[in-house]
């Protein structure tokens, strides 16, 4: 394949920019990844990658790896957290896989990344590169490190996460929004937890004031686990992350069911973890900087897409970029985002959203909420819209699901 003339350098080594770099090459493009740590390694314990990211990765032959470290999802379970009761449920037949066309899998994010690092290859990844600042010139941009590097590029990829020091140089300060909700997060062995019912499944167990998501990763049963309260704001800290004492995650599921207990108690706690995302924004790109990801869209896990539309992301821009032509990356850089824009919008605002028909109080709404999940046709229909979504149709539509689920 022709190699295209167009010097690409990708901020962040995480899913997004490894994503990118793969994709990019299936097209014939080469590009540079700059990490800005000095070793490979993902913040938080693991992620949940559905159908609509992983048949890429399938299409771009790393099935088999991913199939040595992740566990395949076959089940979503809604359950009332206090008493186990399901009040919603997809499984059988048809399969996900069948349903959706791709695969969900629990993968741990180091074993995820190792993945695609390898298939990037570690010569197209340079470490200990923070990025400090982007002089845009005429004909390139001039990328300067915090370890004394200077580089120029035609192009400047920012996937550098939700803390994304791209996007704060495009718009000179910081919008993180706190979510108003915080977590804590954790992976269980297997063998503490002979109290779960359905461990091979994804399992959202609800309930007033709060949630626990978990799910299998890797192929021992392993569960990642996110257990998501109400905490008061403002969030009391400059860090994202704030010490936690042991037991305090307790506070408002000690009296949930047995299972519950069992697994947010089966492994020490030290860190809540604030839940913030980013206002959208009216545009991704700066003269020859383009973000994707959550540099772009942060949002909050509780449809569990961030990663996702990461890689939605990634697939869509390489694609434009490969059809535009070396001179025309700046036509390559508003079909991008026509194309991700509304697409990213409405799953960040299903996203804030989900949380708070989550935590119901106990009354009508929650019962019209268990309704809903309790029909079949009206689950599938308020997951399609995202599970069954193909970034690269050539005009991407939309479904109009609903705004949770």
């Amino acid at each position: 394949m022709k190699q295209l003339d167009l010097k690409i350098a990708i901020i962040g080594a995480g899913i997004g920019g490894l994503t990118l770099a793969l994709a990019l090459r299936e097209h014939g493009v080469d590009a540079q990844l700059y990490e800005q740590t000095d070793e490979l390694r993902e913040v938080g314990a693991a992620v949940a990658l559905s159908a609509n990211a992983t048949r890429f990765y399938e299409k771009m032959g790393l099935g088999e790896a991913f199939d040595a470290v992740c566990a395949e999802i076959p089940a979503l379970i809604y359950r009332d957290g206090r008493n186990g009761e399901v009040i919603g449920e997809h499984r059988g037949e048809p399969s996900y896989r069948q349903q959706f066309g791709g695969a969900y899998w629990g993968v741990h994010r180091a074993d995820l990344q190792a993945v695609l690092s390898s298939a990037v290859g570690l010569d197209r990844i340079n470490l200990g590169h923070r990025l400090t600042d982007i002089v845009q010139h005429p004909d390139h941009a001039t990328l300067s490190f915090a370890n004394g590097q200077r580089i120029d590029a035609d192009l400047v990829i920012g996937a550098d996460g939700a803390r994304s020091i791209t996007r704060r140089w495009m718009l000179g300060y910081d919008d993180a929004l706190y979510s108003g909700c915080s977590g804590f997060r954790g992976v269980v062995p297997a063998e503490r937890m002979d109290l779960l019912p359905d461990p091979e499944a994804i399992q959202f167990w609800v309930g007033p004031h709060g949630h626990l998501l978990h799910y299998p990763i890797g192929d021992k049963g392993d569960q990642n686990f996110l257990l998501v309260e109400r905490h008061p704001s403002p969030w009391p800290s400059r860090d994202w992350v704030t010490p936690a004492s042991e037991g305090e995650q307790l506070r408002l599921f000690k009296n949930w069911h047995p299972a519950v207990v069992q697994m947010i108690s089966a492994v020490p706690i030290s860190q809540r973890w604030g839940l913030f995302h980013r206002p959208p924004l009216g545009r991704w790109s700066k003269g020859r900087v383009t973000l994707i990801g959550d540099a772009a869209h942060a949002l909050v896990p509780h449809h569990g897409q961030g990663a996702n539309q990461s890689i939605e992301d990634a697939v869509v821009l390489a694609a434009q970029l490969a059809k535009a032509g070396a001179g025309r990356w700046r036509e390559a850089q508003e079909a991008y985002e026509r194309l991700r824009r509304g697409r990213t919008r409405k799953v960040q605002y299903a996203s804030i959203t989900t949380a708070d028909v989550l935590h119901l109080p106990d009354g009508p709404e929650a019962q019209a909420r268990n309704a809903r999940l309790r029909a079949r046709d009206s689950l599938l229909h308020h997951l399609d819209w995202i599970h069954d979504f193909d970034a690269l149709a050539q005009e991407p539509t939309e479904r109009q699901g609903g705004t949770w689920l």
